[in-house]
């Protein structure tokens, strides 16, 4: 059929022309989604403000040959504006709202969609730290994308771990055998904290101490980076974490 609903989150948008934008949406059914939104740059647009980046809106579409229509846009989960209002969270969000542009050129899933809907809401009400939702979301996202980490066993060999050792090339954690020559050390606090993040065990990750949060989100980046095999921009933005 020529129009189609579904619910969106705005991952991006560009300005076309006087009036309009092309807006690049991640959809629970549809994969990602380009459409123009005709006038909505105008004061008197009716949906514009629920077309910015990281609001979840209920859409629909008339079908275009290269570029859909927005039709109609109501608004779901207004979270651009709590998260706009605080560094940390904007660029979480951002890192997350680019990774999942990255990841879904071809055709998405429900659970990833839900999964980035999921951070955002989190990160809009501050119920954790920015960056340990933008890590969570990032081992989650990758997993589902059929890239999950090893993060107990030798991601090489298979050895029943835990293990010292990480190295994104390889899928994870390495036992010491596996390990390359100047390959990362993983404290047994980051390692726990790995399987945390990746397992939605917030009690252990909001108690995880300073050192191991900055370890477990430098190498949940470079896993991120080499499966996606593009740098992520948004990630050279994020502060340390503290």
């Amino acid at each position: 059929m020529p129009t189609y609903r579904d619910e969106v989150v705005v991952l991006r948008t560009h300005k076309l022309g006087e009036a309009d934008r092309i807006v690049t949406m991640l959809s629970r059914r549809h994969g990602k989604v380009r459409a123009v939104a005709k006038g909505v740059r105008r004061t008197s647009s009716k949906f514009g403000a629920r077309l910015e980046p990281f609001m979840v809106a209920d859409v629909q579409l008339y079908k275009g040959r290269s570029l859909d229509i927005v039709q109609q846009a109501e608004s779901i989960g207004a979270y651009g504006a709590d998260i706009a209002t605080d560094y940390d969270r904007y660029t979480a969000a951002s890192a997350m709202s680019e990774t999942a542009d990255r990841l879904n050129e071809a055709e998405t899933t429900p659970q990833q969609y839900l999964l980035l809907v999921g951070g955002l809401r989190a990160l809009a009400r501050g119920d954790h730290a920015a960056r340990s939702v933008l890590d969570s979301y990032l081992l989650r996202v990758m997993s589902l994308s059929g890239w999950a980490p090893s993060l107990r066993e030798c991601a090489r060999c298979g050895a029943p771990g835990p293990h010292d050792w990480f190295v994104a090339q390889l899928g994870g954690i390495v036992c010491g055998a596996c390990a390359p020559a100047g390959s990362p050390r993983v404290s047994p606090e980051t390692g726990d904290l790995l399987r945390a993040l990746l397992a939605g065990e917030w009690d252990v990750v909001d108690a995880a101490s300073h050192g191991a949060t900055a370890a477990s989100s430098g190498l949940i980046a470079a896993y991120a980076q080499w499966h996606t095999e593009r740098g992520i921009r948004s990630l050279s933005h994020l502060e340390a974490p503290r």
